[in-house]
C-alpha cells in the first residue's frame, strides 16, 4: 500500500500536465550529455514546453482514459516527455530540431490536438511555424496590398499638388502681364 500512495503524486502531476495540453511529444533522452540535456531543457523551456522523465509506468497509469493513452506502444524503454499547452507544433519542433543535430537523442511518437502521430509524421509537423510566426505572415499577407495602394494614392496626390502649382505661377504671371498695359 504505501507504494501506491508513493506513485499517487508523481501520476497526479502527470495528469495535471496533460490535462489541456495542445501536445505531448515522447522521446529517449538516454545517451545525452548534461550539456546536451541542459541545451534542450532551455531550448524547450524558451517555448513554454514542460520537460521531464518519468518512469513508463507512472506515465501509463496518468495516461489511462486520455487521449494520451494512444502513447502506451511507445512507452517502452527510457522515456521523457515534452509537453505543449499553448502551441501545438512547439514541443515537436524543438525535439525534431534537437534530434537533428544530437544522433543519440530519438523521439518516440506523440499527441498533437488528440492524434497519435509517429516519428516521421511528427518530423512533418515540426515543419510548421508557430501560431505566433503563421499569423505574423498572415498580417504581413494583409498589410503589403493595403501598403501599397496607400503609397500609390499618396504619389498620385503628390504629381497633382506639383501640376497644380505648377500652373498657379504661370496664372498668375497671366493677370500681372496684362494688368501692367492698363496702368
Amino acid at each position: 500500500m504505501a507504494k501506491i500512495e508513493q506513485k499517487k503524486p508523481i501520476v497526479d502531476e502527470i495528469s495535471e500536465k496533460i490535462n489541456g495540453a495542445s501536445s505531448v511529444v515522447l522521446v529517449n533522452p538516454i545517451g545525452l550529455t548534461v550539456a546536451q540535456d541542459t541545451e534542450l531543457r532551455k531550448a524547450l523551456r524558451a517555448e513554454g514546453v514542460q520537460y521531464k522523465v518519468y518512469k513508463n509506468t507512472m506515465m501509463k497509469i496518468a495516461f489511462k482514459g486520455t487521449d494520451c493513452e494512444q502513447l502506451d506502444a511507445y512507452l517502452d524503454g527510457p522515456s521523457a516527455v515534452a509537453i505543449s499547452k499553448d502551441d501545438a507544433t512547439a514541443a515537436a519542433r524543438v525535439v525534431y530540431k534537437f534530434a537533428k543535430d544530437n544522433d543519440k537523442f530519438q523521439i518516440k511518437g506523440g499527441i498533437v490536438e488528440g492524434k497519435a502521430y509517429d516519428e516521421k509524421a511528427l518530423a512533418e509537423i515540426a515543419k510548421i511555424p508557430s501560431r505566433e510566426e503563421l499569423l505574423s505572415r498572415f498580417l504581413g499577407s494583409i498589410q503589403s496590398p493595403i501598403t501599397n495602394f496607400a503609397r500609390v494614392i499618396k504619389q498620385i496626390a503628390e504629381k497633382k499638388a506639383e501640376g497644380t502649382e505648377a500652373a498657379a505661377p504661370a496664372e498668375e504671371a497671366a493677370p500681372a502681364a496684362e494688368a501692367a498695359p492698363e496702368a
